[in-house]
Order: structure tokens, then sequence, then C-alpha cells
């Protein structure tokens, strides 16, 4: 019996056996969901077991479920403490503490007092042995005062854990320790356990600053936004004269940005920034060569090289056919190479050096693996150096310790310019600065994949189940965060990914915050719609969001769309996290759109998002066709059509009836009473997709394609498809006029709560 496997194939439909479905809910796999039309939804045996199988916990016989089941329950009981606590401020919490029955038990607090970086034992950090880290992280945790902790009059019987008596003893952790990463100690009978304890905040706030007036801004993806002096396509000094142009001439208080998460330092380079192979670090791509600072001390022959390299590329800005992103890292890599051989000042190769210490073993390890990605050039990877920690990559980082060091170099170079333009969109008046995004998560193959594989889960990928939009589920290509794995870690990886992209901006766009709560497990080789939500400690995960958001001073915005949970919404709202509100989206139960006075406050209203068509071209059912002709329809095209016309004659109603547009409105009359309806929402952030701005009708991104549509390529034009340029957007008659409506006062109102 125990040699049989689990019944039921794939999508058969088999209910999930109850031994099975209890093994499910203790490691956070939901056996069922409802769908985007509220119906529920059966996960399929085979899924069920595939995701287990992910997770470390075997499952594919009934006796391999019964002796799974019997390591989960007492699974807690086989660690002195917790693998990480975390709890909020202002809050008591009881933690356990197990020991052999019998055993006296102490438990004591060490409170952060400060982090400084690890400075590693060799002079040059991309050439040691082995990256030296605390179990936090990159850096050293110099500790302050000690709290001991009383023991909570709190029973609970022994129990035989792998043949010895465990009894469990319970601390209470008190309410008034300060917001940060301490470390929690337990001792008995001669054995020690430390694990980290994170006191969050109970809520962020929006900046003062903020709160009282509308602020709106133009969302952008910068690759297509150029200027006469991009290497053909959008770049970092780019983004600093938009923000700006937008700030000193359009009023605008931020500017949001696609993701500008690291790419692949070889060709060919993946063009989404949603699925890059670091979301931690930067892509190169947008460094504007010129405007590094050693750049203008060249030699003449030098600044010939660099010049060189730029011309085959630079008259692609003003190209309308789809971004050559090959052919940019290429001129710019040549170019940067000849940059980074340059000597720097002191002052120079002194911040250079510190920026590296700060990033520390995370750097060292992105910079790596860019180094022997090349080295390798296309070959596969050898078994041996599957590990960053493995005797073979220390050797072949010594080895190529040069191209590790120029890799360093790249990222530092990158945020030195990122940080320049979220500081010019400041000083030109904006309260917000940049709005940066952050992924769900980075490529299967990529840096993260390789540095943080102990906390990845294998064998799945993380996507989306059917929705209205994408009738057959997502399959986004993603590794998901293991979450027993990543508790064990005490989330560092994911403390530090957030440290470093919360850097230089104002406000942060968490993409698919849902995936912090479940995300959508898909099986290697299953169709996307084969898949099983697994959840995580959002308490935890939402937790450290807010603790390093608010020591950076910035305010958090979820992407909170899709199939969810009700409850999610108000959890995130009370913590002070924004959410997304899309007007295309917004309907009442009868299907009308929703009147303005019913959003929420704490949001990031929009009338679109860069998944669907520009506004023009959406209101004229081009995304219908578009889909038609990639054969991603599962219904009738026309009745697919006749549903765009009946929403886009809802939405000229609604804003015919309170006076926005006339009944029967131009296209730009149309996109402009849309947005003046969002300026009478409640809403605290506004965004304008600069697209909407120009006249702009094709879509950056048709979900479910690849190689079927230029995804994430196509350059900024109007609605003739002549490119637009930076130096042109505000000549842009309807941009000026939308501006304008942006800019029509608002009285101030109460803060969001």
């Amino acid at each position: 019996m125990t040699d049989e496997p689990m019944p039921g194939p794939a999508g058969d439909g088999s209910t999930v056996p109850p031994e099975l479905t209890e093994l499910a809910a203790a490691l956070g796999v939901q056996c069922e969901y409802t769908d985007h039309d509220g119906r529920l939804q059966q996960v399929s045996v085979s899924t069920v077991v595939a995701v287990l199988e992910a997770l470390d916990v075997p499952a594919s016989t009934p006796g391999a479920v019964a002796a799974s089941l019997d390591r989960v329950r007492d699974d807690e009981w086989r660690s002195m403490l917790p693998p990480t606590v975390v709890t909020r401020e202002g809050r008591e919490v009881q933690v356990p503490v197990h020991v052999a029955e019998g055993a006296d038990v102490t438990a004591w607090i060490e409170l952060e007092q400060s982090e400084q970086p690890v400075v590693p034992a060799s002079a040059t950090p991309w050439r040691v042995t082995a990256p030296q880290a605390t179990a936090t992280g990159s850096f050293a945790v110099v500790r302050g005062p000690r709290v001991q902790l009383r023991q909570a009059d709190v029973y609970a019987e022994p129990r035989t854990v792998d043949s010895r008596k465990v009894a469990r003893a319970t601390f209470t952790v008190p309410a008034d320790l300060p917001l940060g990463w301490h470390t929690l100690h337990a001792e008995s009978g001669g054995q020690t356990a430390r694990t980290p304890l994170v006191v969050t905040p109970e809520r962020l706030e929006l900046r003062k600053k903020v709160a009282r007036k509308q602020a709106w801004g133009f969302m952008v993806q910068l690759y297509s936004v150029r200027s006469k002096d991009s290497w053909g396509m959008g770049d970092l000094a780019d983004l600093g004269d938009l923000a700006w142009q937008t700030a000193h001439n359009g009023g605008a208080d931020f500017v949001g940005i696609n993701p500008l998460h690291a790419t692949e330092p070889v060709l060919p380079v993946t063009p989404s920034p949603y699925l890059p192979t670091s979301r931690r670090f930067m892509s190169p791509l947008y460094i504007r060569v010129e405007d590094i600072r050693e750049t203008a001390y060249l030699s003449a022959a030098d600044r010939s090289l660099v010049e060189w390299a730029g011309e085959p590329v630079r008259e692609l800005s003003e190209d309308s056919g789809p971004i050559d992103r090959d052919a940019i890292w290429e001129a710019k890599k040549a170019a940067l190479e000849v940059v980074w051989t340059a000597k720097r000042s002191a002052a120079r190769q002194t911040a250079f050096d510190e920026f590296v210490l700060e990033q520390g073993k995370g750097l060292v390890d992105f910079a790596t693996w860019c180094a022997i990605t090349e080295h390798l050039d296309g070959r596969d990877w050898p078994p041996e150096l599957a590990d960053p920690s493995s005797s073979a990559v220390t050797t072949l980082r010594n080895a190529l310790s040069e191209r590790v060091q120029f890799y360093c170099w790249l990222q530092w170079v990158a945020d030195e310019q990122l940080r320049a333009a979220h500081r010019a969109g400041l000083d030109a008046g904006m309260r917000l600065g940049l709005l940066k995004d952050l992924a769900v998560g980075s490529a299967s193959h990529g840096a993260d994949a390789w540095a943080d594989a102990g906390v990845l889960a294998q064998g799945v990928s993380v996507g989306a189940p059917p929705d209205m939009y994408n009738q057959q589920g997502q399959n986004w290509s993603q590794p998901p965060w293991h979450p027993r794995a990543l508790a064990k870690a005490g989330y560092a990886p994911y403390r530090e990914m957030l440290r470093t992209v919360l850097r230089h901006c104002g406000a942060l766009r968490i993409d698919h915050i849902l995936g912090l709560f479940r995300l959508w497990w898909i099986p290697g080789g299953a169709r996307a719609s084969a898949g099983a939500y697994v959840t995580y400690d959002h308490e935890a995960l939402i937790g450290i969001l807010c603790l390093e958001a608010q020591r950076a001073g910035v305010t958090v915005i979820g992407e909170d769309l899709g199939t969810f949970e009700p409850w999610i919404r108000d959890y995130l709202e009370e913590r002070g996290i924004f959410g997304t509100s899309v007007l295309l989206f917004e309907r009442d139960a009868a299907g009308a759109p929703v009147e303005p006075e019913a959003y929420r406050r704490a949001a990031l209203a929009t009338v679109t998002t860069h998944d669907l068509p520009p506004t023009a071209g959406y209101l004229a059912g081009e995304h219908v066709d578009l889909r038609e002709r990639l054969g991603l329809l599962t219904e009738e095209p026309t009745v697919l059509r006749g549903q765009a016309r009946a929403e886009r004659e809802s939405l000229v109603e609604a804003l015919s009836r309170r006076g926005l547009t006339t009944f029967d409105p131009s296209e730009r009359e149309l996109v402009e009473g849309l947005h003046r309806f969002l300026k009478d929402t409640p809403a605290a952030l506004v965004g304008v997709y600069l697209t909407d701005a120009v006249g702009e009708r094709r879509a950056q991104n048709q979900p479910g394609t690849d190689t079927e549509y230029p995804n994430w390529k196509v350059p900024l034009a109007d609605s003739a498809g002549t490119v637009v340029l930076l130096e042109d957007l505000f000549g842009n008659a309807r941009l000026r006029s939308l501006v304008g409506v942006m800019n029509e006062e608002e009285p101030e109102v109460d803060p969001p709560r």
C-alpha cells in the first residue's frame, strides 16, 4: 500500500485524500481556491503532491504522506528556538523554547545597537577565500543592552520527539522593545541557541508633505523614453532630466518607473523588466557612459573609443522599431570597459570601496555570477560551480577578480546615477521623487537563483491562475521563496534585497504584493492553470518590509490586483501600505464603474496598467484584436468585442453624467475625462501613464506571450507612431493639455488612515 502512488492524475478533478489535505494545510498548500469569477476550484492531487515535493516534503505515496505528517507535527519541537521571531512594536509576544524535560532554561535578548559593513580579511573583497558575513547578512551587528526575559506560566504537555522527551517553556518578549533586528538567546543544560527577533512598525505613515494634498506623477517605462543623447534606450540621465522637466514644467510630484533590475551580462539580453537575473542589483544598460566622472578625463584615444562604441546605437533613439537591447549592451559594455580602466581619484576610489563593503557578500556573489557567466560564454555551468561557497567558485572568483571588480564597479556607477536622478526631481520641487518598482521574482537561471538557491523552491515556478485578461493563466518562469527555508535564514536574503531596492527613491511599488501572502506555484512542465496557492508568513514579510521602508523613509505601494481574499486589503491598509486602484478594473456588482467617492484614500490610482494597451487603444477594443491575432482567446472574439464596446459606453456615461466629458467625446477628451475622474477620487496618489499623455496606442506588454509580440521593446511614440523624444515632451500638445488637467487645484484633505 505504501508504495502505491497517490491517486488522481493532473487535472482529473479527483478529490484530495484527507491525509494529503491535512499535510498540505500544515505546509500552507491550498487544495482549493476561488477564481476570478467567484467559483470554487479544486486543485488536482498530482499538483498538490508536486508542490509538497518542492517544499522538500515527500508525498508521492500514502506511506510517504503518513511519515511526513508525523514529522511535520513534531517539527517545531526539534529546535530550541523558532527559526525567526517577528513581532510589532508595542506588542507583547510569547516565544516557545524547547529543552530536555526537567532541564532549567534561561532566555534573553541582545538589542541591536548599530550595523556596520563587514570588512573582509583581504584588502580586496572580491578576492577572498569566503566573503565574511554574519547570520543577518553582510553586516556585523554591534549589540546593545541585554534584556532578560521572564518565563510565562504556560504549561504544555511534554512529548517524545525522535526518541527523546522534550518540554516546552514559554518566555514573554516585552512590548517596549525598540524597532530593529535583535537577537533572542536561550540556554539550557550547557546548550545554547539564538534566533533573530525582528520588531517591526505597527504601520507606515505617509510623509506629512504628501499626506494632505493629492500628488500626481507620470508612470513610465524608462527604456522607452529616449533623448538625442541616449544610446538607443532611455537611461538614468534621461530619468533625471524627465524628473526635472515633469516637476519644473509640469508640477508633478513623482515619476514612477519600471523595475531597473539586473539583466544578463552576455547576449541575448532578456527584455522584460519583470524577469531579471537579480532583483537586488541594477541593469548597467541604464548607465549614461558620458556622465561617469572619469569619462571626462580620458585620453583623446580612449575618448575616441567611447565615441565610436556609441555611434551605431545613438541613431536608434529616433527609430520607431523595437528597442535592440543586444546592440545597446554590446556598445555600452565596450565603452564602459574603457572607462573602467581610467584612474580614479583617491576620494572616488574610497567611495567605490565603501560601496562594495556596504553591499557586502551579496554584491560580491552577484559580480562573481556575472564574471563566471561571461567566462563560460554560453556553456553549461559545471556542477562544481553550482554552490557559491564551493572551493571551485572561490578559485574561479580569484582567477576572474578583475572582472568581478568590473561588475561591482558597474553597480556603484549605476547607484550614483540613480541617486542623481532622484535628487534632480526633489530639487525641482517633487514631493516624492522616484517611485521605483520591485518585480515578483527573478529568473530561474539568474544570479539570485544561484546565490539564494538555498531559500528558493526548486522544480516549480510562479505565475497566476486564469483570469478575465489572461484566460490561460500565466507562468512567470521564476522560482518562489521557500517559506520555511527563508525563515530559517532569518529572512536575511529578503532583507538585504529590500535594503538595496529602497535606496534613492521616495516610494516603492511592490508588483503583485499578494505574493507576500500567497503565490501560485506551477509544477515544472505543467500548464499555468494547473497550479496551487502556497501561503507565506505575511506578518513576517510585510513587517520586515515596513521596518526597512521606515528606516529608508520610503512610502510603500502594493499592487493588490487579481484574485485575492478581501481581508488582505484591510490588512495592508492597517499596516500603512497603499493599494492600487485601476479605473478600468474598478467596477461595482452590476458592472458599472465605481463612483470616484468610493475609491480608497490610501491608494495609487491610475486609469490603466502596463499590461494593457494605452487607454486610447484599449477603449477602441485593440486589446481584443491583439489577443485574437496572437491566439490567446478562449472566448468568441465577437462576444469580447461587444463587452469592450459596452465597457466604453459605461465609462462615457459615467463621465458625462458628472460633466467630465460630452456624451460623444473625442479620444483626447475621453482620456482627459478619465483623469479628471481620478482627480475627483480621494486617492492620495494619481499616476498618469506617459503613453496616455502623448497619444501612444501600442501596448508595452502582452501577457501570455514571449516572441509573438515585442514585449518591453516599444519606444514612446504619439498617436501617429512618430517617436517622441525627451526634448520634445513638453512640446506635445496632448501632454500639455493633460498636465493642465492634473494641475487643476485640489483642496487639502485629511491624511489617509
